[in-house]
């Protein structure tokens, strides 16, 4: 056990913190939804005469609500690029605001989420065709609404005003380095 005392007023007085019995309430859920009793068991279809069994789900296992890692590099990649930016990195979305690769799911302007266009609550499929990526107050804001104008969406982006000098900045804390695009030409010297 290992105890934590003292920081500052009244937080984390007294309490014992555990690194073997912690558990993050991701694992807690996933546990709890693995192993619940209440979940009934996919049924097995006979193929053959061969007795090879094939499990039968039902139509959420053949489309996930979060889009798979290969669709997600894949909408990345059709995003627009940034002049002059690595386009591993940076990117614009949708609506022509800048996101960076690593800001995925928070609120700040410069964070984006991979958004089912049609979506999933209304059919959309988890597939590249179905993807944008889009600022994450921007894609939060849409929710589920299919009858959405793209004027609605640009005012509701987080709008920022970000130099190229920010941009290193993150770049630099993020990766430890700063790489330019192919096209970003000229002397960088400051």
């Amino acid at each position: 056990m290992v105890s934590r005392r003292g920081f500052g007023r009244g937080h984390g007085r007294g309490k014992n913190w555990s690194s073997s019995s912690s558990s993050s309430s991701y694992d807690r859920k996933r546990s709890q939804t693995s192993t619940s009793p209440s979940s009934s068991p996919p049924s097995a279809l006979l193929l053959d005469d061969s007795s090879t069994f094939v499990l039968a789900g039902d139509d959420r296992d053949a489309n996930p609500r979060s889009f798979p890692y290969s669709v997600k590099q894949q909408c990345w990649e059709k995003a627009e690029k940034i002049k002059g930016r690595d386009p591993d990195r940076w990117r614009r979305d949708a609506l022509g605001n800048i996101v960076f690769r690593k800001l995925v799911g928070c609120p700040g302007c410069l964070c984006h989420d991979y958004d089912h266009i049609l979506p999933y609550s209304k059919g959309g499929r988890s597939t590249l065709e179905n993807c944008q990526v889009l600022q994450a107050t921007v894609n939060r804001s849409k929710g589920n609404k299919t009858e959405v104008s793209k004027a609605d969406l640009v005012q509701k982006s987080a709008y920022c005003r970000v130099s190229g000098r920010d941009m290193d900045l993150l770049e630099l804390s993020a990766y430890g380095n700063v790489r330019r695009g192919p096209d970003s030409g000229g002397c960088n010297i400051q």
